[in-house]
């Protein structure tokens, strides 16, 4: 393998890995995905050749892993009384970290199928024809739920946005 293959495939460490943590919503289970995602493309680094595009390749693999691992969940549920200690939650230090919150439980909620395009069009900026790839769907079918994942994200965030509270006038008090 030469070596400017080998930076290729690490400098897609990075997108890798944030395509796995919205798909899994997990953070061990996404380095999990990208590890076996970066294993597998180095072991069958001779077939790349074949199918073009580095970076779309591996996406695929990181997406086929994700599919096979719920799929395998869904077979095996996990005892759900494990020993993992309960997330505490953190207060959010600014403003942003609370849209930042509202962004990624309405992502979670979508449905996989959109949620899967909707990160890697508009995160990894993939085009349709790339994205369609990974996800091994006819271009048609990532428009359409990619234009479905951003209306119902809309609809989600603009639902959770309150109107500020009126101020009440102030009143003397002696």
């Amino acid at each position: 393998m030469r070596e400017q293959d080998v930076a290729a495939i690490v400098a897609c460490i990075p997108t890798l890995r944030r395509y796995a943590r919205g798909l899994a919503n997990d953070a061990a289970l996404a380095d999990d995905l990208v590890q076996d995602t970066l294993e597998r493309a180095w072991s069958r680094f001779p077939l790349w050749r074949e199918h073009g595009d580095l970076r779309a390749w591996m996406f695929g693999i990181l997406h086929n892993r994700f599919i096979d691992t719920v799929r395998s969940a869904r077979r095996c549920p996990e005892d759900s009384a494990g020993d993992a200690l309960p997330e505490v939650p953190q207060r959010a230090r600014q403003a942003d970290g609370l849209e930042v919150r509202d962004l990624e439980s309405a992502l979670r909620r979508l449905p996989a199928e959109q949620r899967e395009v909707l990160l890697l069009v508009a995160v990894e900026e993939m085009s349709y024809a790339a994205a369609a790839a990974v996800v091994g769907v006819p271009v048609g079918t990532v428009m359409s739920r990619l234009a479905r994942a951003r209306e119902r994200l809309r609809q989600e965030l603009q639902g959770r946005a309150s109107p500020a509270p009126a101020a009440t006038p102030l009143r003397r008090i002696k």
